[in-house]
């Protein structure tokens, strides 16, 4: 499990589906990365819903511990977003040319003389001190420590007219409710954070579904389950909505699979 709705929406559809198949489920939450793969190869964990990585798992699949079995239907893109209030006053923002021409704007006690960039939490892919750095950009990398943190900000940026730069995504429920504006760099030339030089922009990526080798193996009905997943964005962000809304998660799976029958016939080979 990673800490955001939208996984959240895919895993617990996932494990509603499995469970009715009678399998038992454990979600476990771990930061994206490293980490998960580790467990993986150890045997803990058996499978990744929505990996964001763009292929940081190759190692793992070279010694036979895991393997990528396709995409989820989900489609990323990260980003630095201001609220749309800003790109309608200053329309050349979005360029990220012309950010240092409005650092002031962005200043917070906590950023000095620089402007605020607010980062993604630790455990996501992020590469804003980067690029910052590449770019000469006179903003100063915070730390927001969570999702939520980055809503709270965005959110109070667009009622309060304030100004705000933040990182961002989709598919995320909250675009629905604050308009937002991407940020324009230059076109993406990597898919490894670790190799990126930061002067180009994240990357849309097709997110990916992984599993153990051992699952794939073992002839459960939930390794079936697995491969055969796949949504839309739309589709995660419906779920994620009714979670985000205070409905119990489990539930909010239910409510999408008995509104969509044929589609799970459809993971489970039916």
């Amino acid at each position: 499990m990673s800490p955001w709705a939208g996984y959240t929406a895919s895993a617990q559809v996932v494990t509603n589906v499995a469970e009715s198949l009678g399998c038992t489920i454990t979600q476990t939450t771990l930061d994206e990365g490293a980490t998960t793969y580790d467990a993986m190869e150890a045997g803990s964990v058996d499978a990744v819903m929505e990996d964001w990585g763009g292929g940081r798992w190759d190692e793992w699949v070279q010694r036979g511990a895991i393997k990528e079995i396709g995409a989820n239907g989900n489609v990323g893109l990260i980003g630095m977003y201001v609220p749309q209030w800003m790109a309608d006053k200053y329309p050349d923002i979005t360029d990220s040319k012309n950010l240092n021409k409005y650092a002031d704007l962005f200043k917070t006690p906590e950023s000095g003389d620089k402007g605020a960039w607010y980062e993604g939490p630790p455990g996501y892919t992020t590469i804003g001190e980067k690029m910052i750095e590449a770019n000469k950009l006179n903003f100063k990398a915070i730390n927001t420590g969570s999702e939520a943190a980055i809503i709270d900000i965005l959110t109070k940026a667009d009622k309060n007219q304030t100004a705000a730069l933040a990182y961002w995504y989709e598919p995320q429920n909250f675009n629905s409710k604050v308009k937002l504006a991407r940020i324009n760099f230059p076109a993406n030339d990597w898919t490894d954070p670790t190799t990126a030089s930061g002067l180009t922009d994240y990357p849309e990526t097709v997110l990916k579904k992984l599993a153990t080798t051992k699952l794939l193996d073992s002839g459960d009905p939930f390794a079936q389950l697995m491969q055969n997943f796949i949504w839309t964005n739309a589709e995660q962000n419906a779920v994620a909505a009714d979670i985000e809304a205070g409905i119990d998660p489990a539930e909010a799976a239910q409510k999408w699979i008995d509104a969509h029958a044929d589609q799970v016939k459809g993971w489970i080979g039916q």
